[in-house]
């Protein structure tokens, strides 16, 4: 239900703030914070949210009783704004996901503040304080949401409690190290996926725009990522995975397989998966 509802209201700058470099920026700095595996997808999660909601500022700033010239230049004040302070509320959302999930540990001013000098910045304490606050007023202080993570994680707990034949700690290790490279090779990724789906290199824009619903659907990028990470361990046991994935969550084995096809091409070039899933 609750992914039902966050693919009902997206927007169609869903997922562009999603980026490798800024990705692998949150990813390496989390490393170096100490932080633990939730709390890095949600950094990611946070800043994306915040993003679309600054460029939808941008698109809906106010157009009456000025002239195009005036709007240009107000839209143009936003979006340098937006790209001034932009490693600044990447810290605030790496510091808020810190807290969500390490109340003992989070990463405190002075550290935020010392890791900002050494990029050459000048920020005070109470500049990323007004930068924390501005995120959690922007998204409504709505920032507990879901990762890809948790899902994976709940997932895991039901093929367990069915019976599922891989051991559960090597499997959520292959899942993490797996949504790390998904992350970070997400695009690519899909554009394999949709060329699959529509059985053509070049989509038009309508197939592109309808997509954007994949894309976004955390479910099939929970199974996807479990079914792959069994495929890797165990690919004798991979078929009875996707069966029970398919149980679970209603979704088709054509589409867990290709899912896992799409990742494995970027991984190793095979096409193992798919083929298997056509001999079985």
């Amino acid at each position: 239900m609750e992914n039902e509802q966050h693919l009902s209201v997206l927007h169609g700058p869903a997922g562009c703030c999603r980026e490798p470099q800024t990705v692998e920026f949150i990813f390496l700095l989390s490393e170096k914070w100490h932080l633990d595996q939730p709390a890095k997808y949600q950094a990611v999660e946070l800043l994306e949210r915040f993003m679309i909601k600054q460029i939808e500022q941008i698109c809906t700033s106010p157009r009456q009783n000025i002239t195009s010239d005036e709007q240009g230049r107000s839209q143009n004040s936003l979006q340098e704004q937006i790209y001034d302070t932009f490693v600044l509320r990447l810290v605030s959302c790496i510091q808020l996901a810190s807290k969500l999930s390490l109340h003992y540990n989070a990463v405190n001013s002075d550290t935020a503040v010392r890791f900002l000098q050494s990029l050459k910045y000048s920020y005070t304490k109470q500049e990323l304080l007004e930068s924390e606050l501005a995120v959690l007023e922007t998204l409504q202080f709505q920032i507990n949401v879901s990762t890809p993570l948790a899902y994976i994680e709940l997932l895991l707990e039901v093929l367990g409690h069915n019976g599922c034949l891989l051991p559960a700690k090597p499997l959520h290790q292959m899942c993490v190290q797996l949504l790390d490279f998904f992350y970070l090779k997400r695009d690519t990724i899909y554009d394999t996926l949709l060329n699959i789906a529509i059985e053509n290199l070049t989509p038009s824009e309508l197939q592109i725009a309808k997509f954007l619903m994949v894309k976004e659907d955390l479910m099939l990028l929970a199974v996807g990522i479990i079914s792959t990470s069994a495929f890797i361990l165990n690919p004798e046991h991979w078929k009875k995975v996707v069966e029970h994935l398919n149980c679970i969550t209603g979704i088709t084995s054509q589409s867990i397989s290709e899912f896992s096809y799409a990742v494995l091409k970027h991984i190793i070039g095979s096409t193992t998966p798919k083929q298997h899933h056509r001999r079985c």
